[in-house]
Formats: C-alpha cells, structure tokens, sequence
C-alpha cells in the first residue's frame, strides 16, 4: 500500500513487522515485533493507508484485531477480538479506507464484511456463508474506488463482488467457479482501482494479474508461474502509486515485490 508520498508499506507476516520503502525499493523503516501487545503483530496480513488523516491500518490476523498507526509507525489505537458478535473477527485479512475515512474489514472466517468508524466504532456488516449476491466463501481483499464503492475479493468463489458503501450489493465479475480463461479466476485474493476505476486483481492460482474497464469489461492479462521479471509464485495483494501509474504486487511465493506499469511491463523487484 502507498502513502501520498510514493512511500510503499508492506506487511511482512512471518517477521511480524510493517517495512517500508521509497519508490526505488530502498528501505526507509520498520515497525513491529512478534507479539500481543501495542504496536506488536502475529502474522499481519493487510495495510490500508489514510492519507487524509495520516493514518494507517493493519489487519493483525492472528491476534484477531485492527491496529490504527501513525504514517511513522507510531501505535494510534486497536479494536477487535476473536468471534463472530459486531467488531469481533475471525481471520481477518483485508482492509480498506474511503475518501470519508470509514474503514472496511474482510473478515474472512465469518465470511462478512464489517465497517467502522476512524476510531474503530462499529457501523454495519454484510454477508454470510454462500454463493449467491452478497453472500462469500472466505472474503480476503477488498478495495474502494473515487466513489467510495466497495469491491470484495470473493476468494472462494472466484469472483469480485461490488458493493455500495451502506453494502448493497451492485454487481459481479467471474463466473463463481473456477477458471483460467480471461475473466474467470481462480482463488482471487486482491484488488485495487485506479485513478479512471479500471480494476486490477491479482488471479492468484491463475499467477496473473487481469485488468478491467470501470464497466467490467475484461481489458488485459500478464503473468505467469516462474520466478523471472513479470511471472509470479501465488501472488496474494497489490497497491497502485497514482502518481506515477505503478502497479506493485507482492509477489508472495518469491519473497519480493514487483513493480509494473499499469499496462503490466515490468518496471524492477
């Protein structure tokens, strides 16, 4: 995820630690130790960045809450504890922040989406098990676009899911079964938006990457298996520097972060 400074954070769950670095890839500071208390992680999964009011938002997935930071590191506030009751998670993987500072979690285990105030007061859910419209199979990503619509990484059921920010549920992409063919997923797990709401997923079991147009339509595809420039070992999330249109994905399987145009040429790990 990046600030508005071209800062690039990234969840480093095995260290239980958040890194970040400049544009160029070089390291800038960390934060984060093994462990329960503030400002300590167990397998931090998801960042989002509020530029707006300088803050930042991890998912600690296995202490089962959110931790609020500063832009440098600095512990702001948490919420959250494992179950199923409101504000309660159970392996919580994705987050993200509107334009209105409202915060959306994937709680992927209650297969629900759940949303909160900035200092982390409940507002409202959606979801539950199954395949029908508003409904998940293991939620892991979500994202917001310019007008604060939802997009969920439906990863069980191979599909994208668009929401309202109330969590109506609007429309679809990917045919909810498993697919190689281009607009079909297989164990899709994030999503982003750009500065025109095209829409960048990361196709996890597919090892690529498929763009569409703001109206779904399928526009492009890179990537394959392999460690080399622009291929991928089971990518898992991705963020876009608007400033100078990169795309970088985090390249889970090969231990790195690529960077690449948002027409997918590769740019440097």
């Amino acid at each position: 995820m990046n600030d508005s400074n071209g800062y690039v954070y990234v969840a480093d769950g095995q260290n239980n630690r958040i890194q970040v670095f400049n544009q160029s890839g070089y390291y800038v500071r960390k934060w984060g130790t093994t462990g329960t208390g503030n400002g300590q992680f167990n397998f931090p999964t998801g960042i989002a960045i509020d530029s707006n009011n300088g803050y930042v938002y991890v998912t600690d997935t296995n202490n089962e809450r959110i931790q609020q930071f500063s832009l440098d590191g600095s512990f702001i506030r948490k919420w959250g504890s494992e179950g199923s009751s409101n504000g309660k998670f159970n392996h919580l993987t994705g987050v993200a922040v509107d334009s209105n500072g409202y915060v959306y979690v994937a709680d992927k285990g209650n297969h629900r989406i759940q949303k909160f105030s900035r200092l982390g007061t409940f507002i409202t859910k959606w979801g539950s098990r199954g395949s029908g419209d508003g409904q998940f199979d293991c939620p892991s990503r979500i994202a917001t676009d310019q007008s604060n619509f939802i997009y969920v990484a439906d990863s069980g059921n191979n599909r994208i899911q668009k929401f309202s920010s109330a969590g109506t549920f609007l429309e679809a992409w990917g045919r909810g079964s498993e697919g190689s063919d281009y607009g079909e997923f297989k164990a899709p797990r994030g999503v982003v938006l750009d500065e025109i709401d095209n829409m960048y997923v990361v196709d996890s079991g597919n090892n690529r990457i498929q763009k569409f147009s703001s109206e779904g339509s399928f526009l492009a595809a890179w990537g394959s298996e392999g460690s080399g420039e622009g291929q991928f070992n089971a990518p898992l999330a991705l963020a876009i520097e608007r400033r100078d249109s990169f795309l970088y994905v985090a390249d889970t399987g090969n231990h790195r972060i690529q960077v690449l145009s948002l027409n997918g040429i590769f740019q440097k790990k």
